[in-house]
């Protein structure tokens, strides 16, 4: 993440009513007990719970179908990710009430299973079941405990405009990273667009990301399975990558503006406004709920995935899916937890991520977290679109967690001293080497201090 992005900044409040129905777990709703009812085990219906995530939330279209359900009234405030992140650190040090429903990154797993902030999702889940149909499950399960519940199957992946490309002459899509360098250059020196490359500059999460994905094309991990540097040597995979990406920012290759710019705006403002013609770490799903949605893009049709370009052939695809759980203080964790059951239900996880069209989707939602969902997406794009079928085989075939040991309780700490010093290197404030140096020290320094 997932993640995943900042999809939009600022707040949005909604009230809704949502159901428990259609779906995988093996507690009904209102079968689980809940704070603060009287015997423990009362109905959820009447409650209202907050949710605090970093999308929009689904569209009112889909909420009213589950109103006559379970009478659960949501009201749900769209946070920016980097944002929520530090607002749920501060409620819970607080040990205060913040929301029943909020966002678990991949990234935070680990932080999360020290530090008892949220409540295992085991007791309303049944994860033996959900094990076949969401394979990014275990990404978000640490010491036995489901911390969180995926919902989505967030992976990094290339995306280029065909269009653009056309008009530079490429009539064949890059299937290395040599190729793609050398059509960057195509699109420079034709004319068509002289800032052609997104990266997101801004120190926050994204840009972290897109190193960790640029590594991984270049053959290698940022950290080995034992969470040590491998990114030190000029040799590696981790240095080339951050090299290749701060000489793109200086050169031009990348818009100026873009040393202040997160990831989701990139997205949003560049690529689905034609001022850029390729993002080399994008996010599954953009295609179909942005880039061809013509309330929200004027590439409708020009944007397209490619199997990411690696040293020699395709490259993998990190995974960054996002997830929900329940904090430890939330007031009505059984009514939390109907919603989270709702939220990733097949049906669901398919509507929001387009497979019955925008007007049931979430604005840059990534793919559905189920297999099952996925399959409904392949079998409704009939004229391609989505291109889901080309997605499937990413996220079967070359999607892989993004650390080799999962992400370390210290991730937070690890990704701050990553995009502080990447951002930093592409500002000229500091040599690559010094970047690396500054971000191995942090990794040292945090394993050492457990």
């Amino acid at each position: 993440m997932n993640r995943k992005a900042a999809f939009i900044a600022g707040l949005t409040m909604l009230g809704v009513v949502v159901s428990g129905c259609g779906t995988t777990g093996s507690s009904s709703p209102g079968s689980s007990s809940d704070s603060n009812s009287a015997s423990g085990a009362s109905s959820i219906s009447g409650q209202t719970i907050s949710v605090v995530f970093t999308s929009t939330p689904p569209p009112q279209k889909l909420l009213d179908e589950f109103t006559k359900q379970t009478g659960v009234k949501v009201k749900w405030t769209t946070v920016a990710w980097d944002d929520l992140q530090t607002k749920i650190t501060a409620a819970a040090t607080a040990n205060t009430y913040f929301a029943d429903v909020t966002d678990v990154d991949w990234s935070r797993v680990g932080q999360f299973y020290d530090t008892k902030w949220f409540l295992p999702l085991n007791q309303y889940l049944d994860v033996s079941a959900l094990q076949k149909d969401v394979p990014q499950l275990n990404e978000f399960t640490s010491h036995g405990e489901l911390i969180g519940m995926p919902v989505d199957a967030s992976f990094m992946v290339t995306t280029v405009n065909t269009a653009d490309f056309k008009k530079a002459g490429i009539t064949t899509m890059p299937t290395s990273f040599s190729e793609y360098n050398a059509d960057l250059q195509k699109l420079v020196s034709s004319g068509v667009n002289k800032s052609p490359l997104g990266i997101p500059f801004a120190a926050a999460e994204g840009l972290s990301t897109y190193w960790y994905e640029t590594t991984a094309a270049f053959g290698g991990s940022v950290l080995s399975p034992d969470d040590k540097p491998l990114f030190t040597d000029p040799n590696s995979a981790g240095y080339k990558a951050m090299e290749w990406m701060v000489n793109a920012y200086k050169s031009g290759l990348v818009p100026k503006g873009n040393i202040n710019m997160i990831d989701s705006d990139e997205m949003q403002n560049e690529m689905a406004n034609n001022r850029i013609a390729t993002i080399f770490s994008d996010y599954s799903g953009n295609v179909g709920t942005l880039y061809n949605v013509p309330s929200q893009s004027k590439v409708v049709g020009q944007v397209s995935y490619i199997p990411t370009p690696g040293v020699s052939g395709i490259g993998p695809n990190l995974g960054n899916p996002d997830g929900m759980g329940i904090p430890k203080t939330a007031k009505h964790p059984a009514a939390a937890a109907a919603f989270i059951k709702w939220f990733t239900s097949p049906e669901i996880q398919a509507d929001i991520a387009g497979a019955h069209g925008p007007s049931l989707s979430i604005v840059d939602w990534p793919l559905p977290c189920r297999l099952s969902a996925m399959q409904q997406l392949v079998a409704a794009d009939t004229n391609k679109t989505l291109e889901a079928s080309l997605m499937e085989q990413l996220f079967k075939d070359h999607t892989q967690p993004p650390f080799q040991g999962g992400a370390p309780a210290w991730y937070a700490q690890f990704s701050n001293a990553v995009y502080t010093n990447i951002h930093s290197a592409a500002l000229g404030q500091e040599t690559v080497e010094q970047a690396v140096q500054a971000i191995a020290s942090t990794v040292n320094s945090l394993n050492q201090n457990g």
